[in-house]
C-alpha cells in the first residue's frame, strides 16, 4: 500500500467554499442528501488524478475552468489544495485562464518533521514538481506516485453496452479499470497469478449469488474475454454477462476491488450499494472493513443500511449551508446515549445525525 492521503485542504471547488486540514483515516463513509456535496468531493479527487498525466487537467476540464469554482469567478479566483502524506506535503492553486482552462500555479512541496519548503513558481498547465523525473526517489516521487495510484470507481453504468458486459482485450489486465470495463480479462489474469486471491472472489460472489458457481474464462479466436459464467447444476450451458442483474454484476465488480492483491494507495467508491439486496450489502461492508486494513478507502453512500454497519467515527456528514458544502466526522460521545437504542443508519434516517437521506 503506498502513502495514504492524512489531511487535505480544498478552498473554492465546486460547492466546497473552504475545507481546512479535514483529516482523514484508512476508513471513510461519507453519507449526505441529495445535492449535499459528496459527489463533489469525489471529483476532487477525479481532477487530481487527471493532473497527473501530460495534458489530463487540460483535457478534464475541456474549456470549462469557470464551472469548477465556487460561485464562478466573482467569487473564487482560483482552487486552493494542501495534501498531507504522512511527512509530505503538497499544495498548489488552480487558477482559471480567459480560455477556460487552469494553470497550476504556487506550486509548493513541503517536508514537515523539517518544516521545509521547496517552491517551483507558477503558469504550468501540469504540476511540474511532482512529475519532474529528477525527483525520482525523493519526496515529491512518492507523492506523485501515492496521487497516480488512485482509483475512483464507479460502477452505476450496467447496460448490455456497458464495457463490463462486452468483450475486452486480454492484454489489458495489469490493473482494473475504474469502470471495471475489463473486468474478464483482470480476473483471468487473478486466475493465472493469484488463483489464492481469484478463488476468495468466486466464494464471495457466492454469497450474494447463491445459483453463482465460477466464471468461464477463455479467450476467443481474437484473445478478447467476457464474463461468462457457469450456475450452479448447469455446467453444459454457459451463462452470459446480460443473465446478470445489474445488482449482481455490480457485486462481481466491487468484491473484485475490495479482493484485489495489490490494491491502490487509496480507493474512492461512489455509492457501492446500488441495486444490492440487503443481506448483500451486509457482506459488501464487512469487505470494505477488511479492504481498509490494506489500503485507505473512502465510500460515498445514500444508504443507510451500509452506514449501519460502520462506527460513528468512520462516517463523515456532508451538509449544505449557505450554498456550501460542511464535512463533519461523527464522534460517538455526541451518540453514545442514541447508539444505545438505534443503529446509525437509523438515527440518519431519522435526521438525529443531520443531514439524513433526501428522497426524490
Amino acid at each position: 500500500m503506498g502513502s495514504s492521503l492524512d489531511k487535505v485542504t480544498i478552498n473554492g471547488f465546486k460547492s466546497i467554499r473552504e475545507l481546512n486540514d479535514f483529516g482523514l483515516k484508512n476508513l471513510n463513509v461519507i453519507i449526505g442528501g441529495n445535492g449535499a456535496g459528496k459527489s463533489n468531493f469525489v471529483e476532487f479527487f477525479r481532477i487530481i488524478s487527471a493532473m497527473m498525466k501530460s495534458d489530463g487537467l487540460k483535457e478534464y476540464v475541456a474549456g470549462n475552468a469557470d464551472s469548477y469554482l465556487f460561485g464562478g469567478t466573482k467569487l473564487t479566483k482560483a482552487i486552493t489544495v494542501r495534501m498531507v502524506f504522512g511527512q509530505n506535503g503538497y499544495d498548489f492553486e488552480l487558477a482559471p485562464t480567459q480560455e477556460g482552462f487552469f494553470l497550476v500555479n504556487n506550486e509548493q512541496r513541503h517536508y514537515f518533521p523539517y518544516n521545509s519548503t521547496r517552491n517551483l513558481g507558477s503558469g504550468n498547465f501540469n504540476p511540474g514538481l511532482l512529475t519532474d523525473k529528477n525527483n525520482i526517489g525523493k519526496a515529491s516521487w512518492h507523492t506523485y506516485n501515492a496521487i497516480c495510484s488512485w482509483k475512483i470507481y464507479h460502477f452505476h453504468d450496467t447496460s448490455n453496452e456497458s464495457g463490463m458486459r462486452r468483450y475486452h482485450d486480454q492484454g489489458h489486465a495489469e490493473t482494473l479499470f475504474m469502470d471495471a470495463s475489463n473486468i474478464a480479462p483482470y480476473l483471468f489474469r487473478l486466475k493465472v497469478s493469484a488463483p489464492s486471491v481469484y478463488s476468495e472472489i468466486v466464494e464471495t460472489v457466492r454469497l450474494v449469488i447463491p445459483f453463482f458457481d465460477d466464471f468461464i474464462l477463455e479467450p476467443n479466436i481474437h484473445e478478447n474475454l467476457r464474463l461468462d459464467w457457469r450456475q450452479k447444476g448447469l455446467n453444459d450451458y454457459p451463462m452470459r454477462p446480460t443473465h446478470l442483474s445489474d445488482g449482481s454484476i455490480r457485486f462481481i465488480c466491487l468484491a473484485t476491488v475490495l479482493l484485489q492483491p495489490d490494491p491502490p494507495s487509496t480507493i474512492i467508491i461512489d455509492e457501492p450499494e446500488l441495486g444490492l439486496h440487503p443481506s448483500g450489502i451486509s457482506i459488501l461492508a464487512e469487505l470494505i472493513q477488511n479492504a481498509s486494513k490494506r489500503t485507505q478507502l473512502i465510500v460515498a453512500t445514500q444508504s443507510p443500511v451500509l452506514i449501519d454497519h460502520f462506527s460513528v467515527e468512520d462516517v463523515i456528514v456532508v451538509n449544505r449551508k449557505d450554498g456550501a458544502s460542511t464535512f463533519e466526522r461523527l464522534q460517538e460521545k455526541d451518540f453514545d446515549v442514541w447508539l444505545e437504542t438505534y443503529s446509525v443508519g437509523e438515527l440518519w434516517s431519522k435526521n438525529v445525525i443531520s443531514g439524513g437521506p433526501v428522497y426524490e
